[in-house]
């Protein structure tokens, strides 16, 4: 069995005629910010992405000038015209698309910007409290997200701004761990909330002018303020990209072309009509008809349940359900839970958290099958966190440990790995990297808690040093390393 591990969607070309593309699986994982000013290409930037990536990934679209609806002509997205339906109704319909894995593109054209704050907040909190079996991968694009998530108060209500701010803040921030992937765009960094721009790891800056922004975007691709000055020499279309999913050094990239086009367009200049060649511009106006009556009101939208049935229809195409082998399920366990163990600051998390991040990244893998129950994903993190390989020769030291809290386990079997294979007891830092803490108190009331359990017997020699026994095993670590530079023998056929 083989597994997909990256998508690329090329987006453009760079500086020497290379491509340059966008590896999907990462960006599901790291979220994507853009910026540039008006003109400078953010929209055929977003566009692009959007049509080399449908079909591989359900994407939703929060469009605020209505230009993305156009997508639904060659690539099937459902469009949602906000203006006519009330929040519940947008609600219910955000709670069908994760359901149903459609793509959409919710435009919000014709509102307040104080209605577009709030119907985009509703939208987005909908997507975010979906029910777990819900959480498939999306693509969540915003654009001119400074507008849903403003650096300081404006004009609009204090509490549609509230609510717009916490549903982008959401998505950029704990969206990944449901399976939703922000990618925003904005016009001017200053003026998004740098909460929310914080929280991308991906970067595609576009062409800007003031000092201010430029600053920020510096800040963000790590590059000096005199560097930040090429920002300002950005053609149209041409933007400097950053970041895991897309360059691990700031390459120049000019997007390609695009099938989808918006309904609007940049104005275009035309000529002039002769001079004098429409005679007296006034010359018969009191003969002229009377001016046209006001236009006829729109029609009436279409019933929210229509459109819900048309967000059903428009259900992404699922793969088939990957038939794993048995070493095709080891493999995308050890990849989800690997991950999982080299994510900073993951050992402070409760396991119920983790447990849904790992069936997050399994779907993300193709595989939607339940893999693991809570407690097994419990066992085999703390394996890997100990830096074990579970081979199966470890069942008899994890039913030792069976009385231990969940947190403690890994320190347990870090001491334990040592002691079978008579390697130097771990050292007071070492555990408390894997325990997930920066407390050298703390690792040791856990080292008294778990002796007091009878599971290990603790021995300082007289110089100090500590060696650890698993009494019921039979093993023990060698005496714990001094500090003078004393380096691990490493037993002859150890397994990691």
């Amino acid at each position: 069995m083989s597994i997909a591990m990256s998508v690329m969607v090329e987006m453009g070309v760079g500086d020497g005629g290379a491509g340059v593309a966008v590896d999907l699986e990462e960006l599901l994982a790291t979220r994507l910010l853009v910026q540039g000013n008006s003109g400078s290409g953010k929209s055929h930037l977003l566009r692009r992405l959007l049509e080399k990536s449908a079909g591989l990934v359900q994407q939703i679209v929060i469009d605020p000038e209505g230009d993305f609806v156009s997508l639904g002509d060659s690539f099937g997205h459902a469009a949602i015209e906000a203006s006519g339906y009330s929040m519940d109704e947008i609600a219910r319909m955000a709670a069908r698309v994760r359901e149903h894995r459609a793509s959409v593109v919710l435009s919000l054209e014709g509102l307040e910007t104080d209605a577009q704050m709030r119907c985009a907040a509703v939208f987005l909190s909908a997507l975010f409290d979906a029910p777990r079996e819900h959480w498939y991968p999306a693509l969540v694009v915003v654009d001119e997200a400074q507008v849903f998530a403003p650096a300081v108060a404006g004009e609009v209500s204090d509490d549609a701004r509230k609510a717009s701010l916490s549903a982008m803040t959401n998505l950029m921030c704990r969206g990944r761990k449901r399976g939703l992937a922000g990618i925003i765009a904005t016009q001017r960094l200053a003026k998004l909330a740098k909460n929310v721009a914080a929280e991308a790891s991906n970067f595609l800056m576009g062409r800007t002018f003031l000092d201010i922004d430029m600053a920020r975007a510096a800040d963000l691709l790590g590059m000096e303020r005199r560097q930040a000055e090429q920002i300002r020499d950005l053609e149209r279309g041409q933007f400097l990209a950053l970041g895991p999913a897309l360059s691990r050094r700031p390459v120049n990239v000019r997007i390609g072309p695009v099938e989808t086009s918006a309904r609007s367009s940049s104005p275009k200049l035309m000529p002039l009509p002769m001079a004098g060649g429409g005679g007296d511009l006034f010359a018969g106006l009191d003969q002229a008809p009377p001016p046209a009556p006001p236009p006829r009101p729109e029609p009436k939208p279409a019933p929210a349940q229509e459109v819900i049935r048309a967000i059903e229809a428009a259900e992404a195409p699922r793969n088939a359900e990957v038939e794993l082998d048995e070493e095709g399920r080891a493999r995308v366990i050890a990849l989800a839970i690997g991950g999982i163990a080299d994510e900073p600051g993951a050992a402070g998390q409760p396991l119920a958290a983790l447990y849904q991040d790992f069936q997050v990244r399994c779907r993300m893998m193709g595989v939607r099958t339940l893999l693991l129950d809570q407690g097994g994903f419990g066992r085999r993190l703390a394996l890997a966190r100990a830096g074990i390989a579970d081979d199966g020769s470890w069942d008899a030291a994890l039913g030792l440990a069976a009385v231990l809290h969940e947190d403690m386990l890994p320190v347990f079997l870090a001491l334990a790995n040592a002691a079978r294979y008579a390697e130097p007891c771990p050292a007071e830092e070492e555990l408390a990297r894997i325990y997930g803490t920066s407390s050298l108190g703390r690792v040791r009331r856990v080292l008294s808690y778990i002796e007091e359990q009878g599971i290990i017997a603790t021995r300082v020699d007289l110089t100090g040093r500590r060696s650890v026994s698993v009494p019921a095993l039979g093993w023990t670590t060698a005496p714990a390393l001094q500090e003078s530079g004393e380096k691990p023998r490493h037993a002859a056929g150890r397994r990691r």
